[in-house]
């Protein structure tokens, strides 16, 4: 698709605004194959209309400004060399000035080789531009389109917070003959195909032509942000909540029992119910994508957030276990890292037994998969609400339940084991999971009683599954209250009151005692 159609396609009509047009490239090598180099480019700008292998400038995308790069292939195959290497560093820059997000479509070979070394380092000044964009906080959506091959994909292209792959697109960082005669061996048909980029992660989504441009206008609305609620500060949300602990009589082996149930509404019930405009993110960016942990963006009363959630599947041909493997935990720290550099608050929806204790999971890493979702939460520069809807299970359901406030259903639970595993280490008998279920106390009660938990969601008489509306209507309300309540704290506000309710967590019960303290230890403070 040409560079001036693929624009016409995305952008609205009568805004886009071309800037570099007037640059060339020089001839740094008096590179010459079958043609001499100024004689190929003087070709394909006759050919093309183009001057070089990228157009760029800026726009508007449904009403909302935009800096946009195209890669035409048919400029000497979509090459980067040292002309598309400036427009698109010049493109971060005035991005980054303008505070406008950078939207780029790539279709290119790679690197050109007639510039040689002087193209190969266009990749190095591309990374570097994107990762000044990044520290400024400018959302930066990147296209593929077939092919993105070598020094476009490894610098820029696939560094994009989201990656859209139109349909139909090989990306990869080298192409398929190059493979096969490096290794000697044929590789699968759907090599590096979009399908083969979703399934192991590469990319966020895949798009039909047709779907494209309306996909990227609902991604840069996102990325735009929207006049924000004026927030309030409050006091301290775990003393301030545990003030007000509502009772609960019921046996705490029943609530793990309804809990579990196939009725419970999970996840894919309250973001059908509670929000709008879902847009799902796929992929870890390095090996896979997990369907156990959602992500995605979506509206909450028209405010954009950021959902990440335990997709809990307990019917049907799609049933799984609720259990997330390291590439559903790595996908959640991305994601999560996402939502701060487009300034969009993140809410969790934890439902799950636990992580997944499968050997492969130990061979990916699982444990440092879980702690840096923990980490990247603790510290992330944006509202984090999180919500315990149904079971929460040991580090698996807390990798998603650090934030600035931590909700539970009233009928959720939430346990350092299960009650089954906890009777059989401990009781040496497994059928006393009933016995060891009171023992833990493992409900949205008492963990709201202990300050442990700061809100306990209301669910309707008879609970969530008697009433799954009423139920996502008394979500949405909590939701509300509390991210309005952080609307409005800028980010090192946030990471320290979050630090503090962290901090604090557990520390009544450090009870004095004889231990020996160190001698350049004291006990002030």
């Amino acid at each position: 698709m040409p560079a001036a159609d693929r624009i016409a396609s995305l952008v609205d009509p009568g805004t886009f605004r071309e800037f570099g047009a007037t640059l060339t490239p020089g001839d740094p090598l008096g590179f010459r194959d079958r043609a001499p180099y100024p004689q190929r480019c003087a070709r394909a700008r006759a050919r093309t209309g183009l001057r070089e292998s990228a157009v760029s400038g800026t726009a508007d995308i449904a009403g909302r400004r935009v800096v946009v790069v195209v890669f035409d292939f048919d400029f000497l195959g979509g090459s980067l060399g040292v002309v598309a290497g400036e427009k698109l560093a010049r493109a971060a820059e005035i991005a980054s000035r303008e505070h406008v997000p950078l939207v780029t479509v790539s279709a290119s070979g790679g690197g050109r080789m007639q510039e040689g070394p002087f193209a190969l380092f266009q990749g190095a000044k591309t990374a570097a531009a994107i990762s000044a964009l990044r520290d400024a906080g400018i959302p930066y959506i990147s296209v593929l389109t077939d092919p993105v091959i070598g020094g476009v994909q490894v610098s820029f292209a696939s560094a994009g917070d989201v990656v859209v792959a139109e349909e139909g697109t090989r990306a990869g960082f080298a192409g398929r003959r190059v493979v096969e005669q490096t290794t000697g061996r044929a590789l699968p048909a759907d090599f590096q195909t979009d399908a083969f980029l979703l399934r192991h992660g590469h990319v966020d989504m895949v798009a039909p032509r047709r779907e494209l441009p309306g996909c990227v206008a609902r991604l840069v609305a996102y990325a735009v942000p929207a006049r924000r609620a004026q927030g309030r500060e409050t006091g301290d949300p775990v003393h301030r909540a545990a003030a007000r602990t509502p009772q609960d009589d019921a046996d705490p082996w029943d609530a793990v029992v309804a809990v579990r149930a196939a009725h419970r509404p999970r996840l894919a019930h309250y973001l059908a119910a509670v929000f709008t405009d879902a847009v799902e993110l796929h992929g870890d960016r390095r090996r896979g994508d997990d369907a156990t942990v959602f992500t995605g963006f979506a509206r909450l009363d028209g405010y954009p957030v950021v959902v990440i959630g335990h997709n809990r599947i307990t019917e049907g041909p799609s049933r799984n276990s609720g259990m997330a493997s390291p590439a559903g935990y790595r996908k959640a720290a991305r994601v999560m890292r996402l939502a701060a550099r487009w300034s969009i608050p993140v809410v969790t929806l934890v439902d799950t037994p636990g992580a997944h204790p499968e050997a492969d999971a130990e061979a990916d890493n699982q444990s440092a998969a879980i702690a840096e979702t923990m980490l990247t939460a603790a510290r992330l520069p944006t509202p984090v609400l999180c919500v315990v809807i149904g079971e929460g299970g040991s580090g698996g359901a807390l990798a998603l339940s650090i934030g600035d406030r931590l909700l539970m259903q009233h009928n959720a639970t939430f346990s350092i084991i299960s009650p089954e595993g906890c009777a059989a280490i401990l009781f040496a008998d497994s059928a006393k999971a009933p016995e060891a279920a009171r023992a833990l106390h493992l409900r949205a009660t008492d963990l709201h009683r202990h300050g442990l938990v700061d809100d306990v969601v209301r669910e309707p008489p008879g609970g969530a599954h008697a009433d799954p509306p009423r139920a996502a209507d008394l979500l949405a309300d909590a939701l509300r209250r509390h991210l309005a309540e952080l609307r409005g704290l800028d980010g090192r506000r946030l990471v320290a009151r979050r630090s503090r309710r962290l901090r604090a967590l557990g520390g009544d019960w450090c009870l004095p005692g004889a231990t020996t303290l160190l001698p350049d230890e004291d006990d002030r403070g």
